[in-house]
């Protein structure tokens, strides 16, 4: 047998041991009685939930696509990986990202378990090329390395994408807060004042529209203004909005005017994203600095320079 020969049935054996350990955990984890009723337990709390968002199964008109969320969901479920603490942390950071779906959490941990399993049979294919890739003992680190990042990678999508929405959201916040003053200063309640600004907001921030238009449905079923405010500043997770919380929250329990609060709250997030778009203008100049160095100079020096460098090489080769 050849040495490439054996290099691939190494990386082999050594995908075949990673599979054959996973195995083994969700042997461990739910052969037992607690792992039964655990998964019992798991399934109907899943099935409770109502779903929404982006990965709501129920919602996808595709029959195929349904299916195999499905399979990934079941596949998720079960993974020994991740203990429920994990998985909780996970839960709130799909909800900031806009992903509300009760299989969501269960979908994203699938798809972290298969990129890192393609990501490892990635490194069985091309490990030879790799440096240091002819030792079996690095080709095992590599492939231990490539899992592990691989399942790294979709997260980090996820925070990525929650820090755009954030961002997009901060940015369209004070204007929310003077549509809810306006609605406020009309006689209007905090909930329909809320829906209002949904509504207004569905065209400039849709993320921004969305969870005001979940706060407003939550005040709306359940009457329980405290919890849908704390809702809404748990799924936003910005300060600016845990003011605003905080704010309308003490108007309420104390019996203050709401109209006048808001009224403060918006001039002081316009004034502090007045202040904000003032210090990324007074830092444009010195990111300029070194494109300017390095894509501009040296243009205009060859454009400035090069007839006279050009007429002396002309005299010198004529002497």
């Amino acid at each position: 047998m050849s040495q490439a020969n054996l290099q691939l049935l190494f990386d082999l054996v050594m995908l075949l041991a990673l599979l054959s350990a996973l195995a083994v955990m969700w042997m461990v984890k739910h052969g037992g009685t607690r792992g039964k009723v655990a998964e019992r337990l798991r399934a109907n709390t899943s099935n409770s939930r109502p779903d929404s968002g982006a990965l709501d199964t129920d919602a996808t008109e595709d029959g195929a696509t349904r299916r195999f969320l499905r399979r990934l969901t079941a596949i998720g479920e079960r993974l020994p990986l991740f203990d429920a603490k994990y998985r909780m942390k996970l839960q709130r950071e799909m909800v900031r990202g806009g992903f509300r779906s009760a299989n969501a959490t269960s979908i994203l941990l699938a798809i972290k378990f298969f990129t890192g399993l393609a990501c490892a049979v990635a490194i069985v294919i091309f490990g030879a090329h790799l440096p240091l890739g002819s030792y079996p003992m690095f080709r095992a680190l590599f492939m231990l390395g490539a899992f592990v990042v691989g399942m790294i990678i979709p997260e980090y999508i996820l925070k990525f994408r929650s820090t755009r929405r954030r961002n997009a959201m901060a940015q369209c916040l004070p204007d929310a807060l003077d549509l809810l003053v306006i609605c406020t200063n009309a006689g209007n309640s905090l909930g329909v004042s809320i829906r209002r600004v949904a509504d207004e907001l569905a065209t400039i921030c849709p993320p921004l529209s969305e969870e005001f238009g979940l706060a407003a449905d939550e005040l709306q079923v359940s009457g329980d203004s405290g919890r849908a405010l704390s809702g809404l500043a748990e799924r936003i997770d910005l300060p600016s909005i845990r003011a605003l919380i905080s704010t309308l929250t003490q108007s309420m329990r104390y019996g203050t005017p709401i109209t006048t609060a808001l009224r403060t709250l918006s001039r002081t997030e316009r004034l502090a994203h007045i202040v904000s778009l003032e210090e990324k203008a007074a830092k444009l100049a010195p990111k300029m600095v070194v494109p300017m160095m390095l894509f501009i100079l040296p243009p205009v020096v060859v454009i400035a320079a090069g007839p006279a460098v050009i007429q002396l090489m002309n005299f010198f080769a004529t002497q």
